[in-house]
């Protein structure tokens, strides 16, 4: 009876301690989302740990097939989350057609509404799948509209919103920006960038390639003024490193480029147009933070503090990151890092 008992004891403490061990996922694969199959990959060291979605800017640049760089030692705390938006890399290529015409970017017009969409749909599938009740959600650039327009429709999704590069105003932040580059370009005695900038005009502009060459300037400038991301960042993953995956990346970023900027002689229409989150994105019910680079002229600091101020939220924080522009670089990483573990108190 004594050897039974003991036994039994000793089975216990193995099968406790099999089950305390850490169960990893990686699962990469598309999904049904919003009528079609997208891209969603999954990693994490441990499932039962928080889980991160991250929702890529661009629109069109596309995270999946970046190597582990940049958030790879996230993995010990966390399951992170990367997802092709409609429009973009993988989830492009599996529904477009092999040879895409302006025909077909007309007939396949991107909403805002729709990614939003998209984006609560695929949160409610990982929720289920990951067996979450929440999910944290950071998003940059045009990620961070889609993510705060997804926290501001479901919070119940979410346990918190990390905005990077936070857009509040598009038309105003894009017309801050052109004066800034201008009076950078003065003062650098930059005639090249000059006579861009004369010829182009201020914005709104209602043709996407005089966006294009307005953040072709401003990325410049962004550029001298910040430190930049290691150049190890932005190694391809072996699997995505082929001509299929290339071509549809960049059939993709122009695709999604298009919507996002408008482009009035095909009848397309700005995705962005009416973003306004100063008039319509003021009450938060899930806690916010900002993560802002000093020297980020497309979302400048000016327009990012004064929404944050007006912003309501259980918790709210701002940080102002020295050396970043609208991009990502290790400072910026690093603070995410540290939001997100703040508010999911780890």
């Amino acid at each position: 009876m004594k050897h039974t008992f003991l036994l039994i004891l000793f089975l216990s403490l193995v099968l406790g301690r099999l089950a305390a061990q850490a169960k990893p996922i990686k699962e990469e694969k598309f999904v049904t989302i919003g009528g079609i199959e997208q891209w969603v990959t999954i990693s994490g060291d441990d499932q039962s740990k928080p889980a991160i979605l991250f929702l890529h800017g661009g629109p069109g640049s596309t995270m999946s097939q970046y190597d582990d760089a940049i958030y790879g030692y996230w993995k010990k705390d966390f399951v992170l989350v990367y997802w092709d938006q409609r429009g973009a890399g993988r989830t492009f290529g599996r529904n477009a057609p092999d040879t895409v015409t302006e025909d077909y970017w007309m007939e396949n017009p991107l909403t805002l509404e729709q990614m939003t969409a998209d984006g609560i749909e695929l949160t409610e599938y990982l929720t289920r799948h990951l067996g979450k009740r929440k999910i944290a959600l950071v998003g940059t650039s045009w990620g961070s509209v889609l993510g705060a327009k997804m926290a501001l429709a479901r919070p119940d999704l979410f346990s918190a919103y990390i905005g990077h590069s936070q857009v509040v105003n598009f038309y105003e932040g894009f017309a801050h920006a052109y004066s800034r580059v201008s009076e950078m370009a003065q003062n650098a005695k930059d005639q090249e960038s000059l006579d861009k900038l004369k010829a182009l005009g201020p914005p709104p502009y209602e043709d996407a390639r005089k966006e294009g060459q307005l953040m072709r300037v401003i990325k410049k400038y962004e550029r001298q003024n910040s430190n930049p991301a290691p150049a190890s960042w932005w190694k391809l993953a072996s699997a995505y490193d082929n001509e299929k995956d290339a071509k549809d990346r960049y059939n993709g970023d122009d695709y999604s480029f298009l919507y996002s900027a408008g482009h009035k002689k095909m009848g397309i229409k700005s995705m962005m147009a009416g973003v306004n989150f100063m008039e319509d994105g003021l009450r938060y019910k899930i806690p916010v933070y900002f993560i802002q680079g000093e020297e980020d002229i497309l979302t400048p600091k000016e327009l990012t503090k004064a929404y944050f101020v007006k912003v309501k939220a259980p918790k709210k924080e701002y940080v102002l990151v020295p050396g970043a522009a609208h991009g990502h670089n290790q400072a910026v990483v690093d603070a995410q890092y540290k939001a997100v573990k703040k508010y999911l108190n780890l």
